[in-house]
């Protein structure tokens, strides 16, 4: 093609953007291929079958109609006869397709002005794309970012490349959030936003967070030397994480607090001073609810296997503690090892005992 657009300089250009930031020269290619044809047919009222082939190496551009070989020619714009195919291509046949190329005057110009601005929308995508999976492949890690918005909604982080949020349900309800204050948060999702441009959805409120940051401060946690195996929340108040380990010489528990707290301490300062009970996993669901009920002592435990049911029972003076205030206690540990839990103290065990007793007697004396 005699006006066939060569831009090695263009090629050069689009080697030297994969390498900086990532963006693939051939999606380019596709992409300014795809904006020459859009702007041949809008330039030249083209009904044809257009396609557009650039050279990789060289930039070099050309363009085709791409027409059907047929018998009998009804549409010229897509359709050629099999003898006048014959004459651009000898091994042409029929329903197969023949590519002929055009030279439309000035279409280097026109091309150049029509497909600029699709060009930088392409490679806008295509630098969204990349980012977009650069973020995915970091759901479940811990972000920092600058605090670029905070009105009592939606939190709105400067993340460096993109752009994040809090939802107001991903938000700790006991803290405040100040413009330019920097704080970290636990990637939940990256979701497509406005336009395309992809957003980071962050969450300080998950129990997620907390066992990402167990990993960071607790050595043995990250090289898998003990395991978190389930966490419960009430974001900004109270937090428990129950935390095991196959090794008998490792104490889990005392792992996570560490010298004197200082390991869950930093965890805490975190969350700003959210309280954090490490409790010790046990396979013994009795055990493992006894536990979970701390800092309430329990007394006994009876559980039904089929309905995961554990009905409890605390000294007189421990219930209060053991269901904790508005029912935190009890519901943190219900959460915590999946598992329905009724808390009655030793006197309303007694009395309904007692009661069971008296309508059993009642019974039998009916009988």
């Amino acid at each position: 093609m005699k006006e066939a657009i060569d831009n090695k300089e263009l090629i050069i250009a689009l080697e030297e953007l994969e390498k900086e930031k990532g963006i693939k020269k051939e999606y380019v290619i596709e992409a300014i291929e795809t904006a020459l044809v859009t702007a041949y047919k809008r330039n030249f009222d083209s009904a044809e079958n257009v396609k557009v082939v650039m050279d990789k190496t060289t930039g070099a551009t050309n363009i085709y109609s791409v027409k059907e070989v047929v018998e009998n020619v009804e549409n010229p714009n897509l359709q050629i006869s099999l003898e006048e195919a014959k004459q651009i291509n000898k091994k042409a046949k029929l329903e197969e397709t023949v590519d002929i190329e055009l030279v439309p005057k000035n279409f280097g110009r026109i091309a150049a002005q029509t497909a600029k601005q699709v060009i930088i929308q392409k490679l806008r995508e295509a630098e969204r794309d990349v980012l977009y999976n650069e973020f995915n492949d970091r759901k479940g890690e811990i972000v920092s970012g600058i605090i670029q918005k905070a009105d009592g909604g939606v939190v709105v982080l400067d993340l460096g490349r993109l752009e994040g949020i809090i939802p107001l349900k991903e938000q700790i309800p006991t803290e405040t959030y100040k413009v330019n204050d920097k704080i970290r948060g636990y990637v939940s999702s990256v979701i497509r936003g406005q336009k395309g441009a992809p957003q980071v959805i962050v969450s300080r409120a998950s129990g997620d967070f907390v066992r990402k940051l167990f990993e960071f401060e607790i050595p043995e946690i990250y090289e898998g030397l003990i395991e978190i195996k389930s966490v419960s929340r009430d974001p900004g108040s109270r937090c428990k994480v129950a935390v095991y380990s196959t090794n008998p010489d490792i104490d889990p528990v005392g792992s996570c607090v560490g010298q004197k707290g200082i390991r869950i301490q930093n965890i805490i300062n975190e969350l700003n001073g959210e309280k954090i009970d490490v409790i010790e996993w046990n396979e013994d669901p009795s055990i493992f609810i006894s536990s979970a009920l701390l800092p309430a002592q329990v007394m006994a435990v009876d559980i039904k296997e089929e309905e995961k049911f554990a009905q409890v029972i605390v000294p007189d003076d421990q219930l209060s503690l053991a269901i904790g205030k508005s029912g935190q206690n009890a519901r943190l540990a219900a959460k915590l090892t999946n598992w329905k839990i009724d808390i009655k103290s030793e006197s309303q065990f007694r009395e309904m005992i007692a009661s069971m007793q008296n309508t059993e007697g009642e019974e039998k004396e009916e009988k």
